[in-house]
């Protein structure tokens, strides 16, 4: 069984493309946020900066 998704997990995406990808399969704007702050928060998206990675930490406003 072929595994279709790696060929999309092993891509590099900026920011700027990732938010473009996640809006776009979303309801709305709220929708987007969600979804990028489980994909931050859960590891399952890394943020790298000059090759070295970064931890993302999201604080929520009150």
């Amino acid at each position: 069984m072929k595994n279709y998704y790696k060929k999309i997990n092993s891509t590099k995406y900026s920011l700027g493309e990732l938010i473009s990808i996640v809006g776009s399969c979303a309801k709305n704007s709220r929708e987007t946020i969600a979804a990028m702050v489980d994909l931050l928060e859960s590891g399952r998206v890394v943020i790298r900066k000059n090759g070295q990675v970064r931890r993302v930490r999201v604080q929520h406003a009150r």
